[in-house]
Parts: C-alpha cells; structure tokens; sequence
C-alpha cells in the first residue's frame, strides 16, 4: 500500500512538472503583437504556400499566413487568410504577390506598393478586407512553361536540319573551297611580291633623279617670282612718281582746271555777245527784207519817195470806191 502512494505521488508530481513546462512554454512563446486580418484570392496555384508562412512587407517581416482554403464566393479561387502587424503600413496602393526561397520551393506572401491607388477588391463574405493579388514572376513564367518548351522544341528541330548529312556534306565542301581559295591567295601574294621585285624596284631607283629635276624646277620658279616682284617694284615707282606733286598727273589736273575756267569764262561772257550780234543781224535781214519788198511793191518811190499810202478800210481817211453800174 505503501509503494503505491509513493507511485501515485511520484505521478502526480511528474504531472504537475510538465504541466508547468507546458505553461512556461506557452508564456515564453506568446504572441503579443496587435495584428490586423486580411484576405487574399487567388486563381493561380498557391503550391509551397503553408500555413504560418512568413508574410513580408518590402522583405520585412510584418506578419503570417493564418489559413488557406477555396474561395465561396470565385469557384476555383484559393482563398488565403494572412495576419498583418498594425504597424504594417498598409496602404490603397499596397498589393500582394506570391514570392519563392531560392530552390527550396517553399512561398511566402510578398507585400509591395505601386506608383498609384489600385481598385481594392470587396470584402468577401467574412466581412474582412481583401488585398490585391497579382500574379508573381515564377507564376508568369510558368504559363509560359509550355510556349518556352514549344519554342525549344523547334529551335532544336531547326538545328537537327541545318546539321543534317546534307548540310554537312555542303559545309565539308565549303571548307575545301575555302582551303583551294587561301591556296590562291598565297599564289598570288607570291605573284605580286616577284613583281615588286622585280619591276617596282627599278622604278623606285629612278626617283632620286625625278626628285632632283622637282628641285630644279623649283629653283627656276623661285627666280621666276624674284623677277615678278622686282618688275611690280619698278610699276610701284612709276605709279609713286606720276602722284608726285608737280608729276605728270598733277599737270594732267591743271590743265583740265585751266580748260574748265575757260569753258566757264566763253559761257559767261563770249556766248551771250554772240547771241546779240545774232539777234542784231536777225533784225537788220528782216528790215532789209522789208525794204526790199517794198521797192518791189512801189519802184517809183526810189525817185518820188515812199508817199502816203491810202487808207486801209477801217483806218482814218478811208473813202469806199463808187459804184459802177
């Protein structure tokens, strides 16, 4: 009787024992941080995404993933419940993806903002607010696993026929041909080096005698433009000794300015004597003429004088002559 209560109290006490490691544990371990509840709906696969995986704002961490199940409300949707921390700037422009660890395939949910407000999604029919969704790289790239491996595939059919049996029998024969054609090539560098040799040598010997006679060119040139500019020399003198004072254009100048006076002295006072004697004689011709027509009219009046001639019709004296029957 007496090792059963030593049994029974040892058992009690073992009991006792774990129940305060266990509630150590959970003191030790508790969560104190306020967090705020959102959701997420997704249409893509959410594969390696656990339950308490890390939820991470910019790379911090801010919180956990709390529940994954479907969406009632969009048949085929994987609805995620996250846990945010409150302090978590949590934004209109705040959106979430899905990011992967390395090779390891495990996810975690990726917060990140964009450059403007997005459209936020209604809250579903738990009443908790939803975050925006996008789809992450490794999703795109995963649809576009098969068009990527339909590509390679051709590509790789591609290359299979360009290095085909036919193609390489045309690729050895292009080789040979190059081969032939660089064995050409030495043959005529061979040929041109001879003709170097051989004629451009002797021609290149007969330069120093071509340099010379340039040189004696020159030399003739040089003494051609020394005679120039003593001829320009002399033409500057004479211009220099023509402008001299007292030169043959000053005396040029004196004798246009005697000539000037004058022409001015015949305009002002030769020309109009001439005129008058010109009108003088103007007059007397038209006397003489006068004279002359009345002796013809009246030839007596060289012996009788000129008389008084009878009045004109109309003047002092006139009589009208009778009538004749």
């Amino acid at each position: 009787m007496e090792n059963k209560s030593h049994a029974l109290a040892a058992g009690i006490f073992v009991i006792v024992v774990a129940a305060l490691l266990a509630g150590l544990g959970m003191w030790l371990t508790r969560d104190q941080t306020a967090y705020q509840i959102y959701e997420l709906s997704s249409k893509d696969s959410v594969s390696g995404l656990q339950p308490q995986a890390p939820v991470r704002y910019k790379g911090v961490a801010v919180g956990k993933v709390t529940r994954i199940g479907f969406d009632p409300e969009a048949p085929g949707n994987v609805l995620i419940r996250i846990a945010v921390n409150t302090t978590a700037p949590i934004s209109t422009t705040t959106f979430a993806t899905l990011g992967y660890q390395g090779v390891t395939g495990l996810a975690h949910v990726q917060l990140d903002d964009a450059d403007a407000p997005l459209p936020q999604p209604a809250p579903g029919a738990s009443g908790l607010p939803r975050l925006p969704l996008q789809t992450s790289t490794f999703s795109q790239v995963a649809e576009q696993g098969p068009a990527i491996m339909a590509q390679v595939q051709q590509a790789t059919e591609r290359i299979n026929t360009l290095l085909g049996d036919e193609n390489q029998q045309r690729f050895a024969t292009a080789l040979q041909q190059l081969g032939a054609a660089a064995g050409s090539i030495d043959q005529l560098v061979r040929h041109l080096d001879n003709t170097v040799s051989t004629r451009l040598d002797p021609a290149l010997a007969g330069v120093p005698a071509l340099t010379q006679d340039a040189q004696q060119t020159l030399h003739a040139l040089r003494q051609a433009g020394s005679s120039a500019a003593g001829a320009a020399d002399e033409v500057r003198q004479a211009v220099r000794a023509l402008n001299a004072e007292g030169g043959a254009l000053a005396e040029i100048a004196s004798g246009a300015k005697s000539l000037t006076t004058a022409a001015d002295r015949f305009g002002r006072v030769t020309l109009p004597s001439l005129n008058r004697a010109a009108d003088e004689t103007a007059r007397a011709a038209r006397r003489l003429g006068r004279t002359a027509t009345g002796i013809n009219d009246n030839p007596q009046s060289l012996i009788y004088g000129p008389g008084r001639a009878a009045a004109a019709p109309g003047e002092p004296g006139f009589v009208a002559p009778p009538n004749q029957p």
